[in-house]
């Protein structure tokens, strides 16, 4: 910086003053000599005392510049040498040419030259091998850096954030969660009380949950006779969830030994700053969690992340003929008021889903409104071909049987959609019908999951049904009269009940009978229902070679296989697991094999001990405590056992996380 300070032409300014100078002092002598000799001597002292005053203020900057030029070099060796930020140079196979003492420290080591930068940590390839970002969060001898890497150079910078980390760990673990507690049945069981019972009863729900509530440091207020709202803070949520809320089966425990059988659900709302989303959250949370059928806990985040715990036993029945009633009338509004029906269920429709959409077609016959079934016809089982057989005879009815495609083309703003034995847009026969109008109903009997259809106008799920047809069953009773059911529709909704039912054998309750009943009443035909569910001797060899490689994985579980190069229909995977439930020693039992789509299918039975439908959605996929299935993204059947066991692990140890 000094020599090109010298270079500037910094006597220029006194050379154009001296020319001045010299010209007036000519004009002065033509004028007057003795003036212009004056003034010559006073210009030339003048000159004199500008040129020292300019050459002292020159070495003073030259100076200063010298000095600064020192102490900035100063600083930048003691900035790449003492300051504590770590700083390492690599080369071309990414061994460590040198670096600050600064990384000393943090790594320990005396010396690091020459070392391979990914012997260090794991983390270093994924900061040197990412395209899409050039830090990352590590941690190196239980400290917490930020790494900066700068790819042209091949230079990473690493900045002390322990502190950091620790504070917004505080801040995390500080923040506010709400949450609800709902006491399932109280209603149902304290009904019949006497008042001293019932105050008996009051007084054991209350002190399990205070007893709880300030054994964990909960604020806990009870709002009404079967609610409470609890504020905590993300810590004490940790350790409730370390703990897998043991006080659902606290609840469920003691209650039974006096007789009574109270459950218990938790809806909490966390991870926002705002309270009135928490109160959403929890909100929300709790509606799920009834959905599935109480007895467990919802954990909602402000991102949508939800995780479960409980859900160990299966839910009590809870339906009332006033809700039946209710809802077909709600049901019969919206399709009096749409210009057209068209219901739909599930991919590969199994006898349940037919049968129900079947009833709810009929539904739109008894209120003058053409109502249409979508079935993809070329992904049906033989039962379900059997039944479209018989279907054609009936040419009125048949004509009701529309492909996706001419259901997008047919289905107004005007028309309502009505979804059967399913609430998973993923999983519906054509996803696209579900963007063709608002006007969309739900009616499943599968406990409520994370994904579900967006803002329906009608939801009509009971997870304590044995089946959707018996749901249909129960709103057809309350329809218009006018139009009857049919037998062959009759007959479909009956085989539905039959199938998820295992003939009456599981989740069958009174309603179940009643149901039943009423469609044997109107013509169903319990034979043509066998002929109906019939399967060849081939299906039979098949599932019998499936069967015969079951091994058991802990006590009483059992996992079957198909071969890798076969591809198998998912009634037969269903019914395979079905088999095994039915044998010796086999509490549960999981059947794992090739689909047609690509993918590997798991069907879950459970005899209740277990609750599969929580190993199922660990691995995307749903249903009922005994009954549930996946599809996974997987090569091989190998593949797929290892998740399914490290779901069942993860199930049996406690909690669950979506």
């Amino acid at each position: 910086m000094g020599s090109l300070f010298r270079k500037r032409p910094i006597r220029y300014p006194l050379l154009m003053l001296s020319l001045l100078g010299l010209a007036s002092i000519v004009i002065c002598l033509m004028w007057n000599a003795l003036i212009g000799i004056l003034y010559g001597l006073i210009l030339i002292l003048v000159f004199i005392l500008a040129w020292k005053a300019e050459m002292d203020t020159y070495k003073e900057t030259e100076k200063h510049i010298e000095m600064l030029s020192y102490r900035l070099k100063k600083v930048g060796e003691e900035a790449l040498l003492e300051m504590p930020i770590g700083i390492v140079l690599v080369g071309d196979e990414y061994e460590i040419e040198w670096c600050n003492p600064f990384m000393h420290e943090i790594l320990n080591k005396e010396s690091l030259i020459g070392e391979d930068l990914f012997s260090l940590s794991d983390d270093f390839y994924t900061l040197i091998k990412h395209e899409d970002s050039n830090e990352l969060n590590l941690t190196l001898n239980e400290r917490k850096y930020r790494a900066y890497y700068r790819s042209e150079e091949k230079l990473i910078y690493f900045f002390d954030i322990t502190e950091q980390v620790e504070i917004e760990e505080l801040y995390n673990e500080d923040r506010t969660v709400i949450a609800i507690l709902f006491v399932d049945n109280y209603d149902e069981i304290t009904q019949g009380m006497d008042d001293q019972t019932r105050s008996q009863t009051n007084s054991l729900v209350t002190s399990l949950v205070n007893n709880w509530s300030n054994a964990n440091g909960i604020f806990l207020k009870r709002v009404a006779a079967d609610r409470f709202i609890a504020i905590l803070n993300e810590s004490i949520l940790q350790e409730l969830e370390k703990k897998r809320f043991s006080i659902l089966d606290d609840i469920r425990e003691i209650t039974a030994q006096q007789n009574l059988s109270l459950t218990l659900s938790i809806g909490v709302g966390a991870s926002s700053t705002s309270l009135i989303e928490l109160g959403e959250l929890a909100q929300s949370s709790l509606d799920l969690v009834l959905g599935r059928g109480g007895d467990q806990v919802a954990i909602k985040e402000a991102n949508g992340k939800v995780r479960f715990y409980g859900g160990k036993t299966n839910p009590v029945e809870k339906r009332t003929r006033v809700r039946a009633r209710v809802i077909s009338h709600a049901l019969r509004d919206l399709i009096q008021g749409s210009d057209q029906i068209f219901v739909m269920g599930h991919k590969m429709p199994d006898m349940d889903a037919i049968g129900a959409a079947i009833g709810v077609r009929k539904m739109a016959d008894m209120n003058g409104v053409k109502g249409y079934v979508v079935v993809d016809f070329d992904n049906i089982d033989n039962s379900i071909n059997r039944l479209m057989q018989l279907v054609k005879e009936k040419s009125d009815l048949y004509n009701r049987f529309i492909t996706p495609e001419l259901a997008i083309d047919k289905m107004t703003e005007k028309s309502l959609l009505i979804i059967v034995d399913t609430h998973k847009p993923s999983m519906t026969i054509e996803a696209k019908l579900l963007n063709k109008t608002d006007k969309v109903v739900v009616i499943d009997h599968h406990r409520r999951g994370e994904e579900f259809v967006k803002s329906p106008m009608l939801v009509y799920m009971e997870p304590y049904a044995s089946s959707t047809a018996e749901l249909v069953t129960e709103l057809l009773e309350y329809q218009p009269k006018d139009d009857k059911i049919s037998m062959l529709e009759a007959t479909a909704l009956l085989a539905g009940i039959i199938v998820d039912t295992k003939s009456f054998t599981l989740r069958t309750g009174a309603r179940t009978f009643e149901a039943a009943s009423y469609l044997r009443t109107n013509g169903a035909d319990t034979v043509l229902v066998q002929r109906l569910l019939k399967e060849d001797i081939t299906t039979y060899i098949e599932r019998s070679k499936i069967v015969q490689t079951a091994e058991f994985y802990h006590e009483g579980l059992a996992i079957a296989r198909g071969d890798d190069d076969q591809i198998y229909n998912s009634v037969l995977i269903a019914q395979t697991a079905d088999i095994l439930l039915t044998m010796k020693d086999i509490s549960a039992s999981f059947v794992i094999a090739h689909r047609s789509d690509g993918r590997i299918g798991i069907s879950a039975r459970s005899l209740g001990e277990m609750n599969v439908q929580l190993v199922m959605e660990e691995l995307g996929g749903g249903g009922h405590l005994t009954n549930a299935a996946c599809q996974l993204e997987a090569d091989t059947i190998d593949e797929a056992i290892e998740r399914l066991k490290v779901a069942i692990d993860k199930v049996i140890e406690g909690g669950k996380e979506s």
